[in-house]
């Protein structure tokens, strides 16, 4: 009377999900009858099925310069459940390190995208754990490797081991200058690494060592030339686009002392006057050295023209310092005319360098020298008498006067004039051959024994001169110089006489003008004496006072004048005043 159905096996609802089949119920009748029924049968889901990843091990790439929220890869689970059992989550496993924290996995979708930007010389690669849960809590795992495909996104580095600076301008060529090494983060041909040095002829880079490089000196250096160096080392990469990496050397270059001191001129002239004062600055020196600091310090000092030679000349000094010449006494033109010394410029460089100049002094004459005469010869006494016949006409050459100066230039220009002459008309001297000729024909009315002073001047400034004298003799005929000698030398003392004579009379003459003058001074101040308060006696006074001085018996036998007198007058201008004398009573 009933029908049960009775569950023989397990079901599996994932493998038939639905079961259906018929159920005939048949009578005992004949013929029999029969009911049919259809029954289905629904297998319910229980969560009997775990998730199932598609893959065990995901791999995926992604850029180390992709942005934030980039999709990195998917995963994807399977449940055979259905409805809830079948509904999968997905989520990073805590038991996987930090990796997952630079990613983010969508719960639903199983995207795994980027939270923030990867870098790969810090990680190439991220492993993750994923699990997947479905709805009923059963759960699988799965592994994610993310590989970080490198970019280039780091330049070369250059690390400075060593560096020499400054370096002296003397080091030989292949001196080390700098030692360093490069390296790149980057992998691949993002970390190959070039170096170059630019533009440089007196250095050069070598590689020393798998990533070491040295800078080198190719050639010897010039600090006067250039006293410093830039030198730019520029490592590159293999990327594309390639980065590079410049590192600046600053190399000093320190002063070795190779330069000698340089003179301004190849020879130097100075000029002194003669007679200067002692120590008197005639002019500079100067010398330059290229060099810097010690090696740059000149001094300069008086050295020899030859090592053999003795010392230099002791009149000239040269200032150390500074390089003034001075010329330390008065110097001669007439003595010497010139002086060359060496004077040399040393370095204070170790060793020191030196340089010699010639320098030439030169004496300027000064009109200090009066002319000489050398003829006629002024130092014979009597002096030498030229003799002229009085039948000379004129022109005629009488004698010349010869004198020279020591002096040079126009100092030494002599020009000869007549001073004085017995006769001046008689006689006349070339101005500049000094040749005394005859003005006019001799007559019987010159004096036989003519006396000259021929004055011989220079054309310095001021003209220095000098005299000569000379004498001539007028004669009838040449036998007539066998003429008495007493003549001739009582004219001498007949011409010494007067000459006494003027001297007497100017000495006479100013005594007298002394006198008169002393003389007239005195009478000068005697009256300004009596003007400035000298009191005569009145009437009144003077009678009380004689009254006074005939009691007493003392009256004095005094008179008082009154004086006028001009510079011009004579003794008949002169008034006397009569003297003032009271009437006294007879005693």
């Amino acid at each position: 009377k009933y029908v049960e159905l009775v569950l023989e096996k397990p079901l599996d609802r994932e493998e038939q999900a639905e079961v259906g089949f018929s159920l005939i119920a048949v009578d005992g009748g004949s013929p029999a009858r029969s009911g049919t029924t259809e029954i289905l049968i629904v297998v319910l889901d229980v969560n009997d099925n775990a998730p199932v990843f598609t893959q065990e091990r995901y791999v995926g790439q992604v850029l180390e310069n992709a942005p934030e929220g980039s999709v990195v890869l998917s995963v994807v689970a399977t449940d055979r459940d259905a409805g809830a059992n079948g509904d999968i989550s997905y989520q990073f496993s805590q038991a996987v390190g930090q990796s997952h924290s630079a990613f983010a996995i969508d719960p639903v979708s199983g995207e795994i995208k980027l939270t923030k930007p990867l870098d790969f010389e810090a990680a190439e690669n991220h492993e993750l754990s994923v699990r997947a849960t479905d709805g009923g809590g059963l759960s699988a795992m799965c592994k994610v490797l993310v590989e970080v495909v490198d970019v280039n996104d780091n330049a070369p580095e250059v690390v400075v081991s060593s560096f020499s600076s400054p370096l002296p301008e003397n080091a030989s060529p292949g001196t080390v200058v700098a030692l360093f090494t490069v390296r790149d983060r980057d992998a691949g041909a993002n970390g190959k690494i070039s170096c170059a040095l630019e533009d440089q002829l007196l250095f050069s880079l070598r590689p020393a060592y798998k990533n070491y490089y040295e800078v080198v000196t190719v050639s010897t250096l010039d600090r006067e030339e250039t006293a410093r160096y830039m030198l730019a080392v520029t490592a590159a990469d293999a990327g594309s686009p390639p980065l590079t990496t410049t590192q600046t050397f600053t190399v000093d270059v320190s002063d070795v002392n190779d330069n000698a001191p340089v003179f301004n001129q190849t020879s130097y002239a100075m000029y002194v006057r003669e007679n200067n004062v002692p120590t008197v600055l005639v002019g500079a020196v100067s010398a330059s050295d290229a060099d810097v600091g010690p090696n740059a310090k000149v001094s300069y000092s008086l050295a020899p023209a030859h090592p053999a030679e003795r010392p230099p000349c002791s009149c000239i000094s040269v200032n150390s310092e500074n390089g003034q010449v001075f010329v330390l006494r008065p110097l001669d033109y007439e003595q010497v005319r010139q002086i060359e010394v060496l004077v040399s410029a040393s370095d204070a460089g170790s060793p020191p360098l030196t340089a010699n100049v010639t320098v030439r002094l030169v004496v300027v004459d000064e009109n200090d020298n009066a002319p000489l005469v050398l003829y006629p010869s002024q130092d014979s006494s009597p002096l030498t008498s030229e003799l002229v016949p009085k039948s000379s006409e004129a022109g005629y050459l009488v004698t010349k006067v010869v004198a020279v100066d020591a002096d040079s230039g126009q100092n030494s220009w002599l020009s000869y004039h007549l001073l004085r002459a017995t006769d001046p008309g008689l006689f006349a001297v070339g101005a500049q051959s000094g040749e005394v000729r005859l003005r006019r024909p001799v007559t019987e009315r010159d004096a036989v024994k003519q006396k000259l002073v021929v004055l011989v001047r220079d054309n310095g400034q001021p003209p220095l001169s000098a005299t000569a004298a000379l004498s001539a003799l007028l004669l009838n005929d040449f036998s007539d110089v066998r003429l008495p000698h007493s003549s001739l030398a009582t004219e001498d003392e007949g011409g010494s006489l007067t000459t006494y004579l003027i001297i007497s009379l100017v000495f006479v003459s100013v005594l007298f003008l002394a006198s008169a003058a002393a003389f007239i001074a005195r009478k000068v101040c005697k009256s300004k004496e009596l003007k400035g308060g000298h009191v005569l006696y009145g009437t009144g006074n003077l009678q009380s006072g004689l009254a006074d001085a005939a009691a007493a018996g003392t009256l004095p036998h005094a008179y008082c004048y009154e004086i006028s007198l001009t510079t011009g007058s004579g003794n008949s201008e002169f008034k006397f005043l009569k003297p003032i004398l009271p009437s006294l009573p007879p005693q």
